[in-house]
């Protein structure tokens, strides 16, 4: 019985991680087409949206899902595909906002983006009590993140 039990448990986790990790998979693969499509001829918007799709929708994308699979585990999955949907149009968002000089789409990304993660944390609020470190660990990582995505916007503003 016990067994069942696990296997619900990491059947899903797996359902939550999934979507944020087809989606990493995807910004790092475009970052990295990105990266050897301007290689020689680079520009400092190229390099920096290289750099943030890998990063970003790639990187912090994957820490997000293990987030929502195994540390969020009693989170429904109405609340996974808002912090996922959220996440990603928040970081197509800044992308294109900060490629086309449209700094209100630069903006409305990264509010998105701070939304996603408050959603997060929220769900983790209650999850893996078997591993509270990882927990506080990962409130960490999203508090960071949650406070220099309005850093990056001021730069962004001053920047452009």
């Amino acid at each position: 019985m016990s067994g069942s039990a696990t296997m619900t448990g990491a059947s899903g986790a797996l359902r939550r991680a999934l979507p944020f990790f087809v989606a990493a998979l995807v910004f790092v693969v475009a970052g990295g087409l990105l990266a050897a499509a301007t290689a020689y001829s680079t520009t400092e918007k190229t390099a920096w949206a290289t750099a943030y799709m890998v990063l970003v929708g790639g990187v912090a994308q994957g820490v997000v899902g293990a987030a929502m699979g195994w540390l969020a585990q009693r989170a429904r999955m109405p609340l996974t595909w808002a912090a996922f949907a959220l996440f990603n149009l928040g970081s197509i968002g800044v992308l294109a906002g900060q490629l086309s000089g449209l700094l209100a789409l630069t903006f409305t990304g990264g509010a998105l983006l701070v939304i996603a993660l408050i959603l997060i944390i929220i769900a983790t609020r209650r999850g893996a009590p078997a591993h509270p470190v990882l927990v506080w660990a990962f409130r960490v990582v999203a508090v960071v993140l949650a406070v220099s995505i309005p850093t990056g916007l001021v730069l962004a503003a001053v920047g452009a």
